[in-house]
């Protein structure tokens, strides 16, 4: 009788040999060994795990940090006790290269160089107290002219595969001749910081500092902070070492045209919606660089809001949640694996982190060497007083760009009952590095020399504020937004908006006209003119912070009451 192999259970197999393999060593060699030694890592006790496979991530992330695959192959995390960014913890380290160009104050707290210091090290030292640290090298800018390299150090396999996701992966190729990275995060966060070290206001904090081009974690394990520090990194660099112009904002591409439309909006003004277009292909939804060649993404993944995510609402979000992608903070049937993507009992800030390509209409690689031709300014008015659409001047451009306007609904829980204004500079208040004016001015100067359009969209209220009135419908925004894509709103005629002095369009083809004109659309136009008096003043004072800096054509392009 023929020996035959006993079977061996998958669990078996898995303990004696991918555990194995698991355990070779690093593809660390030469000078990369060289660095983490001289960086402080134990090199005898840690092991380092280089841009490890998605599917490892997966093992581990389950074995080890309580990670779930949902039904459908996507790999659920929890970030802990913090579930979204704590900018009264975020510093940037006051030193002499950058001291001068940063627009320091509650967004850019400072820190002194000594303190970062200690907060490294302590992150060092608990990096060395893990048996597993993970690196991922990657790239943030996918124009390679622009592009930095950004090597993230941390202990969760969650925090590595979510930056495999959000950075752009490299090559084989590209991972041999890696290099020096231009700016590397140590992502400590499951260890607090030590609230005595002076200039430390809680157990958290994130800090950068642009000499040593670092990032330091501690005390939050929310993974959005090591986006949104390479973010910042990127808005300090591209304006400031190359002279480029960078942007939160999400960007498309006209299939046919090869137009470029750039989506400037803060959370819940339909930035992501709206640049999915059927007929455009997607650039990135987020962060973006205006270069001098045209526009590009700095990201290889999407972040997406998960809250009431359906296939019907968002069907190209929905079908992303698969094999590689990270489900963060998301709620699921114990039983099915199913997300519950109504379910915001941890958090409404739920997400979902995925490579671009998982988009079937993105525009791969994420650039386009095209001057744009658009740029919509979303907003959300509560109030129900701005026009769906309005056409502006450049003067007025750089005025709501500075102000960055959108309205937060009333919640039901809290009593409130008006709409609450959001007054966020540049369309990117929590992000800013240099002076809102910086930016405005190099997005005026690009405007002018490439003769953009630019237009402002209120995807709020209309015939009422919120309560009386109703949102805009979806279905006619889209119109509006297609009516931009093809010309015939340049070609439109015009009416002045009165207070806020905007050019409304008459006609755009099935949009109703009593939409177009809010004032038409209002029963109560004693009401009405109440409302448009309250949101003018609102911009007066938001906007009187950046007065004093700014030209008087461009003072004057705001909201003017008698």
């Amino acid at each position: 009788m023929a020996y035959r192999t006993p079977y061996v259970t998958p669990h078996i197999l898995h303990k004696n040999y991918a555990q194995a393999f698991d355990a070779e060593p690093s593809a660390l060699v030469g000078r990369d060994l060289e660095y983490f030694s001289q960086a402080g890592f134990d090199m005898d006790r840690i092991q380092i795990k280089r841009n490890a496979p998605v599917a490892q991530l997966y093992e581990d992330a389950i074995r080890n940090e309580g990670a779930v695959i949902s039904a459908s192959g996507a790999l659920i995390n929890f970030s802990g006790k913090k579930t979204g960014r704590s900018p009264k913890d975020k510093r940037i380290v006051y030193e002499e290269t950058s001291k001068d160009d940063i627009w320091w104050g509650s967004v850019n707290i400072m820190m002194d160089e000594h303190t970062f210091e200690i907060n490294r090290e302590r992150a060092i030292d608990y990096l060395n107290t893990r048996d597993n640290v993970y690196v991922f090298d990657g790239y943030a800018g996918w124009d390679p002219k622009y592009r930095i390299k950004v090597r993230v150090i941390c202990a969760r396999a969650y925090h590595a595969l979510f930056m495999n996701n959000m950075l752009i992966r490299p090559t084989e190729e590209d991972l041999k001749d890696f290099g020096e990275p231009d700016f590397i995060i140590y992502n400590a966060g499951q260890f607090p910081a030590n609230r005595f070290t002076k200039g430390m206001s809680s157990t958290t904090s994130v800090e950068i500092n642009f000499k040593r081009m670092e990032m330091v974690i501690l005390g939050t394990e929310y993974a959005g902070e090591m986006k949104k520090g390479v973010f910042s990194v990127m808005h300090y660099l591209q304006p400031v070492k190359f002279g480029q112009l960078s942007l939160h904002s999400s960007a498309n591409v006209g299939i046919e045209k090869n137009d470029v439309t750039l989506f400037f909006g803060l959370s819940g003004t339909g930035k992501t919606t709206l640049s999915a277009d059927p007929v455009r292909n997607l650039i990135g939804d987020d962060e973006h660089v205006w270069s001098d060649e045209g526009v590009f993404n700095i990201e290889g993944g999407c972040y997406a809001k998960c809250v009431n995510l359906s296939a019907e609402k968002e069907p190209e979000i929905f079908n992303a949640v698969r094999f590689g992608s990270i489900l963060e903070n998301v709620v699921y049937n114990p039983l099915t694996r199913v997300p519950d993507y109504d379910d915001i009992s941890i958090t409404e800030n739920t997400r979902c982190a995925y490579p671009i390509e998982f988009i079937p209409n993105a525009q791969i690689p994420c650039l386009v060497a095209r001057q744009p031709s658009n740029i919509i300014m979303l907003t959300c008015d509560a109030f129900g007083v701005l026009p769906p659409v309005s056409k502006l001047t450049p003067e007025q451009a750089s005025y709501h760009f500075l102000a960055g306007y959108t309205s937060k609904t009333p919640g039901t829980e809290d009593g409130v009952l008006e709409p609450i204004p959001t007054f966020s500079t540049c369309y990117s208040a929590p992000f800013i590095v240099l002076h809102p004016g910086r930016y405005a001015e190099m997005l005026a100067e690009r405007m002018a020399k490439n003769n953009v359009d630019c237009w402002l969209i209120n995807t709020g209220w209309t015939g009422g504020k919120y309560g009386t009135g109703k949102r805009c419908p979806l279905k006619y925004t889209r119109m509006i937004v297609d009516a931009v894509h093809s010309g015939e709103l340049a070609k439109a005629e015009y009416e002045t908006f009165g207070t806020f002095g905007l050019q409304v369009p008459t006609h755009i083809e099935g949009v109703p006209r009593d939409l177009l004109n809010p004032r038409l659309a209002w029963a109560n136009k004693e009401a009405f003119e109440r409302e448009v008096r309250k949101l003018a003043g609102m911009f007066q004072k938001a906007f009187a912070l950046y007065e004093q800096d700014v030209e008087e054509k461009v003072r004057l392009a705001g909201p003017q009451v008698a």
